[in-house]
């Protein structure tokens, strides 16, 4: 299955994962998350698959998260808000997430991506 891989065109860890699918000829299908938002059900299922924790997929980093107070909101959050949460902005969402239907990534760490992606 082809990696979907969701990005905002602006950011600049986005560019560096979208450098590395190009330089090792790794095909995905590029998805813009704020114009494409994941629905929530889409959301959950990346959370499940990712193994990870459903706080690891906020961008606390973000202006939007910070505005919304969204640290107090997620403290006793269930992953089902979350993932509303997340689908009603997606500047929320920590960036990029990359999937093949069955693994998950998120952010962009070099070896995380060659460990997951190089092997296909």
């Amino acid at each position: 299955m082809a990696l979907t891989f969701y990005w905002y065109p602006n950011c600049s860890t986005c560019k560096k994962a979208k450098k590395w699918f190009d330089d090792h000829d790794i095909a995905y299908e590029a998805v813009h998350i704020v114009d494409e938002t994941p629905t929530k059900d889409q959301l959950l299922t990346l959370i499940e698959n990712s193994g990870l924790p459903a706080k690891k997929f906020f961008n606390t980093s973000g202006k939007k998260y910070r505005e919304l107070g969204m640290k107090d909101k997620l403290t006793d959050a269930t992953v089902e808000e979350m993932a509303n949460y997340l689908a009603s902005d997606g500047m929320l969402i920590k960036r990029p997430i990359v999937t093949d239907g069955t693994r998950v990534t998120v952010g962009f760490k070099e070896n995380e991506f060659a460990n997951t992606w190089l092997e296909q």
